[in-house]
């Protein structure tokens, strides 16, 4: 086993800045006074969702959703595993973790398209029901998800907070990424520069 890089700079940075936009989004959601910085956050989040679908797609090893694609089956044995002591270990996503990813994806798309609808006064109080119970389910996969890495980081007696934020994991020589593709931030960045222009000035 040797230190491999896993993680690419856009996988990283998109994930931590998802954290940041929905965090300032749930704060913001019930203070009229704040009401654009929630609404920015909505589509910055929504800006970062649509970048990480292409990034599923076309991103490197470990961030194609081709390398986590996993039974219903395989997601109950990791976590029968983790629960026995003796969970799998997997170089990048879990079967567990994975499903987890794809919930927070489709919740976060539905809770920005509801956000989006109630803002332009469309549904009117079913829709912002949904909307509300959306968000309130999309924490609920939050707390869930780092309950997992947490129990993960124990169980295999690894830094998966800390390899989310410098990128690099234990694993096989070979294994490992060959770059971390930072180019592509600045596709990232026009997808938010975007985003947030459009939240102010529509």
């Amino acid at each position: 086993m040797t230190k491999i890089l896993v993680w690419d700079l856009p996988t990283r940075v998109g994930h931590w800045l998802l954290v940041a936009t929905f965090a300032i989004a749930w704060l913001s959601g019930e203070s009229e006074a704040w009401r654009l910085v929630h609404v920015a956050a909505g589509y910055a989040m929504g800006a970062l969702l649509l970048f990480r679908i292409l990034w599923g797609f076309a991103g490197t090893r470990y961030a194609r959703f081709a390398s986590f694609l996993f039974s219903p089956g395989a997601a109950f044995g990791y976590l029968f595993g983790l629960l026995r002591g003796r969970p799998a270990h997997y170089t990048g996503h879990n079967p567990a973790g994975s499903y987890a990813i794809y919930g927070l994806i489709l919740l976060g798309l539905f809770t920005i398209g509801s956000g989006w609808a109630t803002y332009q006064e469309l549904g009117g109080d079913a829709m912002e029901e949904a909307h509300d119970i959306a968000a309130d389910l999309m924490l609920v996969l939050v707390i869930l998800h780092v309950l997992g890495v947490v129990l993960g980081s124990v169980m295999h007696r690894e830094k998966l907070i800390l390899s989310m934020i410098n990128g690099y994991k234990q694993g096989e020589a070979g294994q490992g990424i060959d770059s971390a593709r930072a180019a592509w931030l600045l596709l990232m960045a026009a997808l938010l520069a975007v985003a947030i222009w459009l939240a102010y000035n529509t």
